[in-house]
């Protein structure tokens, strides 16, 4: 097909137009040195509260794909919990915590199947690009706020609350681990 650049939108990112479709190319928070041994995916205004979902990715940053599945699955089954960590006014303590060397933590869930729904993505996209799935890491991590939804709750009085909801913008870069080599020995 026929690559034509049409432009740019507000937000600076390119519109590309694949004969007819398009396409808008997105900016990572992070691009991998080499593109052969990575794998990416993102999710644009996912329904789950956003600081939730930083707390989860955060824990997840630097895992290996099959102990990150293994870590959320656990989360779900309230096997181990998700520390929180930056967010954690009115958070309860938990034993489950001390596993990463804290005191309060929590079992989110829409955003634990939110995150599996993304990892699950970006396998698939490293299979398809022929990457071996169990050297694969997460390399990076993020999740950003989304524009928040509005809509309204009814006072007493006659008043009206805002009744607003924050999503959130995820995206995850999973690089296969190379073998360390060994420096030349020198020759004397």
């Amino acid at each position: 097909y026929q690559r034509r650049v049409h432009g740019r939108n507000r937000s600076g990112t390119r519109l590309v137009n694949w004969v007819g479709i398009t396409v808008i190319m997105v900016k990572y928070g992070y691009e991998p040195h080499s593109s052969n041994n990575a794998s990416k995916a993102r999710g644009s205004d996912i329904r789950c509260h956003y600081k939730n979902t930083r707390e989860t990715v955060r824990t997840l940053q630097g895992m290996t794909l099959a102990a990150a599945k293994k870590y959320l699955n656990d989360v779900l089954a309230h096997r181990r919990c998700v520390p929180i960590r930056k967010y954690k006014g009115g958070v309860a303590r938990n034993k489950q915590a001390k596993e990463f060397g804290f005191t309060q933590g929590r079992w989110p869930t829409k955003s634990v199947v939110a995150v599996q729904g993304l990892l699950r993505n970006a396998q698939a996209n490293a299979e398809s690009k022929g990457l071996d799935t169990d050297t694969l890491f997460l390399k990076h991590i993020q999740a950003n706020k989304a524009q928040k939804q509005r809509r309204r709750t009814y006072r007493a009085h006659g008043r009206i609350n805002p009744y607003m909801s924050s999503p959130c913008h995820l995206e995850v870069v999973l690089t296969a681990k190379q073998q360390a080599v060994k420096p030349p020995t020198p020759k004397v």
